[in-house]
């Protein structure tokens, strides 16, 4: 009876021992490099490229054009911005510039920028005029039959804190001459202003 106990537990631990080794001989037939489908990472997709910042836009040109000359008038805060003198047709040069009110008040035209012509040239740039200093020449703005000037007259006043366009047509000084002084009443002259063919 005590060798069929022996025996029996012997039978036992031998069945143990078998069950422990095939187990380990599973563990090792798997290959050690995968992991466990538990476990498995998930495929990661291609990452975002990262923001771009927008390029920087380049500053707006100021209104009615790049600015050629600028002038102070004699009123604080009221200045004027030559923008295109460009030779025409027909002999001429044509003259664009703005007045700018950062003054405290809104700007009357009446005969301030007028050649003194009277009621012709009220509210009209008609008083503007061309220097050409190498020829010692004066360029007045040019009339029509009428005597009137071909030129901007103003209808209404410049608000504080605008602009305006104005313009004046000019006999053409001769071909060779690149440069020239352009006078506006009540502001500084503004000397060697490029002429545009």
């Amino acid at each position: 009876m005590f060798a069929t106990r022996i025996i029996k537990t012997s039978i036992t631990v031998l069945a143990l021992a078998l069950l422990v080794s095939c187990g380990k001989k599973e563990e090792s037939k798997s290959p050690a490099s995968a992991p466990p489908a538990s476990t498995a990472a998930a495929p990661q997709a291609p990452s975002a490229p990262p923001p771009v910042a927008p390029a920087p836009q380049a500053a707006a040109p100021a209104a009615g054009g790049p600015v050629l000359a600028r002038s102070d008038g004699e009123q604080s805060g009221l200045s004027v911005e030559v923008t295109e003198l460009k030779r025409g047709s027909g002999g001429t040069v044509t003259l664009k510039f703005a007045m700018v009110n950062n003054t405290k008040e809104k700007i009357y035209f009446g005969g301030s920028y007028g050649a003194g012509g009277g009621n012709v040239d009220d509210n009209s740039v008609s008083g503007a005029h061309l220097i050409d200093a190498v020829n010692k020449k004066k360029y007045l703005v040019v009339r029509d039959s009428e005597k009137k000037c071909v030129c901007s007259v103003v209808k209404s006043d410049i608000p504080v804190g605008e602009r305006m366009n104005l313009w004046a047509k000019f006999p053409a000084p001769p071909d060779d001459v690149k440069v020239i002084a352009v006078m506006i009443p009540h502001f500084a002259p503004m000397d060697d202003v490029p002429i545009t063919p």
